[in-house]
């Protein structure tokens, strides 16, 4: 007799006749299909024109791109191997098959919907009681480009390649005027190659446009900024009587610098210093994470290496949200983005500010932990406050949140997801990108604390 099971692959049915019941009832894929299904997707139904053969149903496809995030399947045609080769996709599909050019499409034409949806899964988050949203926490984490840093080209280099380019055209045209062609190589097409290099020259320029333009935008913000330390020196001067200290500001330089660059790729794109050294094509992706349930409540994304400039937006988008989820009582964040005006716009959003003037010293005395500051009886600036309430115990513990909530939310989206680099590019199609990367993200931490919410009820 033998010991093992028989192996038949001509069984009439090799999977349930029913899709219900291919997965089990706390699987990931009936929570998502659950979720999107009950959203209102009017506005991403109303795209299509209702001409040709029936298309398939935006909650399908939405449904099937978010899976996809969760799961580390981000490329369509992944996606589209999955519908085959996986039950929960198959599942998700209705046991149906959109090929990649339909999910790529969908993603591209309807990214700007994401972020709709991207409320509405945190109303329901509110509804089912997941969290109260009343502390969240800033931060950024830099995501490749889908470009590589090699295709960049900076001002001072694109200068040297014109020139040579140049050169070699006019070296060119001069043999093609001579009579006598004989020192050619071989196989040598003058027309082609003057042709190949005029070509090369007018993306050069434009290139150089580019940079010039953007090199314009920056003078104009930087000549406000030094404009206003200007101002401020002069204001100082005139209470003080006296002439402040230290070197007057230097005024902006005028033109591009020789290491400004563009990436040829992905012109959209920037330069940015990496964890671990070195520079790579990136975007900064901005996170403003929930400190209870970790939930991701306002996603950005920003061309800017340094993070100090992004309070400002986030709390616009954070005051963006309908109003059972716009109003935290604190805000959490790293020095990074410390400066007085992001102090002052907390206190204008009527948010307290916690954020780190600077990095604490290691191993300190054991007594600190247990001491509180002196009260401070005179007016105090909104930093002084800020400061002082940093060094209490209860502003101690509160700040502590923060590296516990939002920096484990990229490392899960990074490490467990897989989500290390964007498939799109462009600015506008990265963001649509990292909001449906942080809606997978709240999708997947909603169906891990769907019991808790249900007994908390």
């Amino acid at each position: 007799m033998s010991r093992f099971r028989p192996i038949n692959r001509e069984i009439d049915y090799l999977l349930p006749p029913s899709v219900q019941d291919w997965l089990p009832e706390s699987h990931l894929a009936r929570y998502v299909v659950e979720v999107v299904e009950g959203l209102d997707l009017s506005k991403l139904e109303s795209v299509y024109a209702g001409r040709g053969s029936a298309a398939y149903h935006p909650a399908m496809l939405l449904s099937l791109l978010i899976y996809g995030y969760a799961t580390g399947a981000y490329s369509s045609r992944k996606i589209e191997r999955a519908s085959y080769d996986s039950l929960a996709f198959r599942f998700i599909a209705c046991d149906q098959h959109p090929d990649h050019d339909t999910l790529a499409s969908f993603r591209r034409r309807h990214g700007e919907q994401f972020a709709a949806t991207f409320v509405q899964v945190l109303q329901i988050a509110r509804e089912n009681q997941v969290s109260r949203f009343g502390t969240v926490s800033l931060d950024g984490t830099k995501i490749h480009a889908n470009a590589s840093r090699h295709s960049a080209l900076s001002y001072a280099h694109a200068e040297k390649i014109e020139a040579q380019l140049k050169a070699e055209v006019q070296e060119m045209l001069k043999l093609a005027e001579a009579a006598d062609q004989s020192d050619l190589p071989d196989g040598v097409s003058l027309p082609d190659e003057i042709k190949r290099r005029e070509d090369r020259l007018a993306a050069i320029a434009e290139a150089k446009t580019k940079i010039e333009a953007r090199a314009k935008e920056r003078l104009e913000r930087e000549q406000a900024e030094y404009q206003a330390k200007l101002d401020k020196r002069e204001a100082k001067e005139k209470a003080n009587g006296k002439k402040p200290g230290g070197k007057p500001p230097k005024p902006p330089q005028v033109g591009p610098r020789p290491d400004d660059q563009i990436n040829l790729t992905d012109e959209e794109s920037r330069i940015m210093k990496v964890a671990g050294g070195g520079f790579e094509q990136c975007y900064n992706a901005q996170a403003l994470v929930d400190s209870e349930s970790m939930l991701v409540m306002a996603p950005h994304v920003t061309q800017a290496g340094n993070d100090k400039e992004q309070v400002v937006p986030m709390l616009a988008k954070l005051q963006a949200l309908p109003e059972e989820l716009n109003q935290p009582e604190k805000f959490l964040a790293d020095s990074g983005y410390f400066s007085e005006k992001n102090v002052e716009a907390c206190e204008a959003a009527r948010i307290e500010p916690l954020i780190a003037v600077g990095r604490d010293a290691h191993h300190r005395h054991w007594r600190e932990r247990f001491e509180e500051p002196a009260a401070s009886s005179e007016p105090t600036s909104p930093v002084d406050k800020m400061k002082h309430r940093l060094k209490t115990k209860a502003g101690r513990a509160a700040y502590g949140q923060r590296k516990q909530t939002v920096e484990p939310v990229f490392g899960i989206i990074k490490s467990v997801m897989g989500f290390r680099q964007f498939l799109l590019r462009g600015l506008a199609n990265v963001q649509n990108e990292w909001t449906l990367v942080c809606l997978a993200w709240n999708l997947k931490r909603m169906a891990t604390l769907r019991p808790h919410s249900v007994q908390n009820a």
